[in-house]
């Protein structure tokens, strides 16, 4: 493992590059505890190092650097809600993983709830299990009878609804046992006790399915393509518009700015295009075309595609506008891309004849 030169840095996130290869060696030899490889690890994503570079330098995985820094925060949280002493310097020297388990916890919850998988001795499953219970009873608008606001009041009462939803007697058994060891008030355990003679169960409703919906083909994921404008439009219109590039797998676009977009269907030809955009255009653009009636038109460009063929119309700069020609032979003028596709729009049979659905059924 080699140390290595930082990258660009962001001006409020900067620190001396000497401080960031010391902290490297720190991390690289373990020095210090957990917290502060987490606290290590935050500054130096924040200055411009990724994951991979920092793994390569230390030795500590791309996910081990994320429990650490989440563990980290959650850490610094407790001490500012005064968890007790022996909690703060049990959690000082372990438990990144059981931390990272109360991050979607308020500060208040996250320490109450390490008092008590301190307290229980719970490892990182069964912590995963309390901040779930201490989350989804925070989300009821009225405290359930019987039940506080205590966390362990809050797994107390979510085994007492499974308990009741159960008609396994063993399962049952267990989950009023689990109740009982968690329960905080007298209330509490009152009410879990009483599940050791009404025998009665409550239907579990189901939750509804979630809609799912998987893309089975390319043209069902739309490619999105900047728009240059409406003609006229001059050379430097098009170039100005910048190539972007698409997040997979759903082909997102990032884009900081002024700029107009246009989905377009999966189409194999646009799949191919290294640097497309569109340009609208009027039908009697083309005038080698019969023309019923004039309409507008969506023209892509692919802006790499440069080198003359016979076959293929090409965008270029007539005087200061654009144009579309199609050259018998290679011109001497430059080409600034060739149409790779053009788009009329949807056809609608008559205007006034759709708004009265009954004419078409008709």
């Amino acid at each position: 493992m080699t140390d290595l030169p930082p990258n660009t840095q962001d001006s409020e996130n900067t620190i001396n590059n000497d401080v960031a290869q010391e902290l490297l060696r720190k991390l690289r030899q373990k020095q210090g505890n957990w917290v502060e490889w987490g606290t290590a690890i935050a500054s130096l994503q924040k200055t411009g190092y990724n994951p991979q570079e920092i793994f390569e330098a230390t030795g500590f995985e791309p996910i081990q650097q994320n429990q650490v820094i989440v563990g980290s925060q959650v850490y610094n949280s407790l001490e500012k809600f005064g968890v007790s002493e022996a909690t703060r310097s049990h959690y000082s020297t372990r438990g990144s993983d059981i931390l990272y388990e109360l991050r979607l916890l308020t500060q208040e919850e996250r320490a109450a709830a390490a008092e008590l998988i301190f307290v229980h001795k719970l490892d990182a499953d069964e912590a995963r299990e309390v901040a779930k219970s201490i989350k989804e009873f925070s989300y009821l608008r009225t405290l359930p009878e019987g039940f506080s606001n205590h966390p362990g009041d809050a797994v107390a009462y979510q085994t007492w609804k499974l308990a009741r939803q159960n008609s396994d007697l063993q399962e049952r058994s267990r989950l009023i046992a689990k109740g009982l060891r968690f329960a905080h008030t007298p209330t509490a355990r009152k009410q879990i006790e009483q599940l050791l003679t009404d025998f009665t169960t409550v239907p579990k409703r189901p939750a509804p399915i979630l809609p799912f919906y998987r893309l089975e083909s390319e043209e069902q994921l739309p490619r999105m393509v900047p728009v240059v404008g409406e003609l006229p439009l001059s050379g430097k219109d098009l170039q100005a518009v910048p190539v972007i590039t698409e997040i997979e797998p759903f082909r997102m676009v990032k884009f900081a700015g002024e700029q107009a977009w246009v989905p377009l269907p999966g189409w194999q030809v646009l799949l191919a295009a290294e640097d497309p955009v569109a340009i609208l255009a009027s039908s009697d653009r083309f005038s080698n075309q019969p023309q019923t009636r004039i309409e507008p038109l969506l023209v892509v460009v692919d802006r790499a595609q440069r080198q003359w063929d016979a076959s293929n119309y090409f965008v270029i700069e007539n005087g200061s506008e654009l144009d579309f020609q199609w050259f018998e032979t290679e011109p001497e003028i430059p080409l600034l891309g060739r149409i790779i596709i053009i788009v009329r729009p949807k056809k609608i049979l008559d205007e006034e004849i759709i708004k009265d659905s009954w004419q078409i059924d008709e």
